[in-house]
């Protein structure tokens, strides 16, 4: 009779830190997207003084890294990426065809990626070796942490906790990449005679999009120790 409290206790009190952890992850990605929608918007009504498309300015940087066969499309809103499948970057219509320092920040950001990709630059060849495994375990991690609950499994708990450990890595292997990816085209930038005020806007465009893998892998890891406490007790 003595052990029912502690159970309903302990019940409660894991409740309750689930509850905080969710507090906690909502209020750092809520805070991120509102610095990054922030920073974007400022930036992309301030005309840069190259008057040159994102479009044109990835072009230039590809040309000036001796970079070639790298197609850029225009995309929809808000899709910005490179594709080292194809081989291609991908510019929303603001950065495509925007001269803005948003437009041209993010263009270079991408064209980063390009270059990581032609040198076989380290963290981006791990990060796209981990790809597979980060599909399959971001889908399945949770299924089988919910059966493992259900019917008493350890071992499926455990595993689950496992699967959910390689997304975190892939999380934190990004960084490096989307740090050095900004690095490489703010240095471009500057070698393109835009102002010291046009290269801290920049700067402050990309500082603010790096903010959300940093507060992706940030919420993660809280998760994943979430999950190691519970899993002990």
């Amino acid at each position: 009779m003595a052990r029912k409290p502690a159970k309903r206790s302990c019940s409660y009190l894991m409740s309750m830190s689930y509850l905080s952890l969710i507090v906690v992850t909502m209020v750092i990605g809520m805070g991120a997207t509102w610095y990054v929608n922030r920073q974007i918007n400022k930036y992309l009504r301030v005309p840069a003084s190259t008057r040159i498309t994102g479009a044109q300015m990835a072009e230039r940087m590809l040309a000036a890294n001796g970079v070639t066969g790298v197609q850029i499309h225009r995309g929809g809103p808000q899709q910005d990426h490179f594709d080292p499948r194809s081989n291609s970057i991908t510019l929303d219509p603001d950065a495509f065809g925007g001269t803005s320092i948003t437009a041209i920040a993010t263009a270079c950001h991408e064209v980063g990626h390009a270059c990581q990709f032609a040198e076989g630059y380290a963290p981006m060849r791990i990060r796209g070796a981990l790809v597979p495994a980060v599909n399959f375990a971001s889908n399945a991690w949770v299924f089988l942490l919910m059966i493992g609950i259900f019917m008493h499994m350890a071992g499926l708990t455990t595993l689950a906790i496992i699967m959910y450990a390689v997304v975190v890595l892939f999380q934190l292997v990004t960084l490096p990449v989307e740090f050095d990816a900004s690095r490489r085209g703010l240095a471009f930038l500057t070698t393109q005679g835009i102002t010291s005020a046009e290269q801290s806007g920049a700067y402050s465009v990309l500082r603010a999009c790096a903010l959300t893998y940093v507060a992706a892998a940030l919420t993660s890891i809280l998760q994943l120790l979430w999950l190691l406490q519970s899993h002990d007790e």
